[in-house]
């Protein structure tokens, strides 16, 4: 329940983002912007906005995947910092795949980046994937493209072995 000038606000703002009314995203961006205090997207401007992405490319992320937007500060602040930090990688890509956002770092980026780093450190694999392919790719997908291709590195057992302890 909200008050009704400030849906109609809202709804105005998700216009100007250029959401298409009649679909199914301009529903889901209304829902996260009316969730978030005009304080609270301000500050989560500010926390993409230190790690180098511009106001467009913030709101270009949120127009892709409003979900982005809803997450915690901390939440964000943790991944981009494992992304840029921790894997090297430039942080303004990210706003182009921003569904990086919605993952769980402790269930999906942290397994399959070290899956990644060790293939990559024993010169198994050359090419660089993409972080979009990496992550977001069904776990089918990654285990028979990534892990199951490379039994010379036995580390990627553990991988296996984690997924079979959560289920």
């Amino acid at each position: 329940m909200r008050k009704p000038d400030r849906f109609n606000e809202v709804v105005e703002d998700v216009k100007k983002m250029g959401f298409n009314p009649s679909k199914f995203q301009f529903v889901v961006a209304v829902e996260a912007l009316i969730s978030l205090s005009k304080l609270t997207w301000k500050r989560k401007m500010e926390v993409y906005e230190r790690w180098g992405w511009s106001e467009e490319e913030t709101v270009s992320a949120f127009v892709r995947c409003p979900a982005c937007m809803k997450k915690s500060e901390e939440n964000i602040m943790a991944k981009l910092n494992f992304y840029v930090n921790t894997m090297g990688w430039e942080s303004s890509p990210i706003a182009h795949v921003p569904e990086l956002m919605l993952l769980s770092l402790d269930k999906r980026i942290i397994p399959r980046c070290l899956v990644f780093q060790i293939l990559l450190s024993k010169g198994l694999i050359k090419k660089l994937v993409s972080a979009g392919k990496l992550l977001r790719s069904k776990e089918s997908l990654f285990l028979e493209k990534i892990v199951n291709c490379y039994e010379e590195a036995p580390q990627l057992k553990l991988y296996q072995e984690k997924l079979d302890l959560s289920k």
